[in-house]
């Protein structure tokens, strides 16, 4: 190596190695990558922190409503109170399928034929309502966690071939000159990292809270409809009575 080289290396002023140091030389790409990735994560810890007080919200109203429905009080009173205001989770399936069971006794010729058949559609519609609403947003945490490091990548390996053209330009291949830059461009994945592993891992323990209020959901559906089903029965089996 020339003399003159070693000696211009040494006698170089040191290149600042902090956060803020490695961001503010790295190259424009990698700063709109690790920028970009900067911003996907807050968009994310957003999407986290609104998700986790939904399921808390929606917990404690399936809770309370359970508690309700299986205390004994009329299924009218609790529809009352439960019609008049928004509801959530399976008070939303015990609202919809009420709504239809009284719009079937409404008309001004009841008829019970298939009455079962449509409350189980209401339902079905309710739960895949109910799952879309949980479910939202939740696809932004799987994108960032799979493409989240492979952005990061992108950013490192660009960084990494504008320091190898520098090094080139320079003729310059001390450490002192080299390492600065492989920094900075491993700066890009680290950020990338630091956006995809709290979204995959909030991501998988949202879609359980998902499934475990789905699973909830159903199988009140069907307690539910097996308790109107032999109401329809009881009717039907009345008007048979009153026409014999």
């Amino acid at each position: 190596m020339n003399p003159a080289d070693l000696a211009s290396g040494a006698l170089a002023a040191p290149t600042e190695v902090s956060l803020w140091g490695m961001f503010w030389s790295a190259h424009f790409v990698v700063k709109l990558v690790m920028l970009g990735l900067l911003s996907a994560s807050v968009w994310c810890w957003a999407i986290i922190v609104n998700k986790t007080m939904l399921f808390s919200r929606v917990t404690k109203a399936m809770d309370q409503f359970e508690e309700g429905f299986w205390s004994g009080n009329s299924l009218e009173e609790l529809y009352t109170r439960l019609s008049a205001s928004p509801t959530t989770g399976m008070a939303s399936l015990f609202v919809a399928a009420m709504r239809e069971w009284k719009r079937s006794f409404s008309a001004a010729t009841s008829s019970f034929m298939g009455l079962h058949s449509r409350i189980e559609k209401v339902l079905d519609v309710t739960i895949a309502r109910e799952v879309e609403r949980l479910e939202s947003q939740l696809l932004v945490l799987a994108s960032v966690a799979s493409a989240g490091p492979f952005v990061g990548l992108f950013g490192t390996v660009w960084g990494i071939m504008s320091s190898f053209r520098s090094i080139a330009a320079s003729k310059n291949t001390s450490l002192a000159v080299v390492a600065p830059g492989i920094a900075e461009a491993l700066f890009a994945t680290a950020i990338g990292l630091f956006a995809a592993i709290p979204a995959l891992i909030f991501y998988n323990m949202l879609q359980g809270k998902v499934a475990r209020a789905q699973a909830r959901m159903e199988s009140f559906a069907d307690e539910f409809s097996s308790i109107l089903s032999r109401q329809i029965d009881q009717h039907v089996a009345n008007e048979r009575d009153r026409a014999a």
